[in-house]
């Protein structure tokens, strides 16, 4: 409330944007905790994977709906970037660094799949972007690049190398700091709980590597597809696929 009412007074124009968030995350989390208590109770394999579906389509598709400047296919794109990304990494982490036993344990899979999400489809939000704006804005570069005999990977690998540094910049600032600057999510939570400091230490390493690999995955995997989509095979930019800003 009072970082609406300091904003409304030095007129930046976000009150509206913080209150809407603030209602949204209470009933978002109200929800959510209805629903997984009756999904942990229910013990059931199919409702643990519908459950996880849901949350990889919006994660791709939140992911999607930040973008500046969309392109035929990105949502798709997203799409099997997160799903790639993320449940790759759940399943090493779920049956070979956690050991367990079963995918209708939903206490251990979903919150760990949420996990890896939330980071994931920022750092996917953050490679799109800045991949389509680097095309769009240095489009006479590329274009030119081209024209003198340049691949389309030759043309389009700075736009590439700049998007992927985009998307895992996030990830790796929090891995440089943490224990230092701030005490990441899981191991605060065990911590307060009453885990033992060592042991939370352990899980959230293990966490923030996956997170950090899923992440540097994704981004990876979203910028080639659409490397692949805006480039055809005679080496031509397809530039009018890309949208212009919303």
């Amino acid at each position: 409330m009072g970082s609406g009412l300091l904003g409304l007074y030095l007129r930046l124009k976000i009150t509206k944007s913080l209150w809407i968030a603030a209602v949204r995350t209470a009933l978002q989390l109200f929800a959510m905790g209805f629903l997984l208590q009756w999904i942990f109770q229910a013990q059931s394999l199919i409702w643990v994977l519908v459950m996880m579906a849901a949350m990889t389509w919006v994660a791709a598709w939140t992911s999607t709906e930040r973008s500046v400047r969309p392109f035929p296919g990105v949502l798709w794109n997203s799409l099997l970037a997160v799903w790639l990304s993320s449940w790759s990494l759940l399943i090493y982490g779920s049956f070979v660094v956690f050991h367990i036993s079963k995918w209708s344990d939903p206490q251990y899979v979903i919150p760990l799949l949420g996990m890896i999400l939330g980071n994931s489809l920022n750092g996917i939000c953050l490679a799109l972007d800045r991949f389509t704006e680097e095309l769009f804005s240095k489009r006479d570069q590329v274009e030119l690049s081209l024209s003198l005999g340049a691949t389309a990977w030759e043309a389009a690998r700075p736009a590439l190398v700049t998007a992927i540094r985009t998307g895992t910049l996030p990830i790796i600032n929090s891995m440089m700091v943490a224990g230092l600057v701030s005490l990441p999510g899981m191991m605060t939570g065990q911590l307060i709980a009453g885990v033992s400091p060592l042991e939370a230490v352990k899980y959230q390493i293990v966490i923030m590597f996956l997170i950090s690999t899923s992440t540097i995955l994704g981004t990876i995997v979203v910028s080639f597809l659409g490397y692949l989509k805006l480039f055809n095979s005679k080496h031509q930019f397809e530039y009018w696929k890309v949208g212009q800003k919303k």
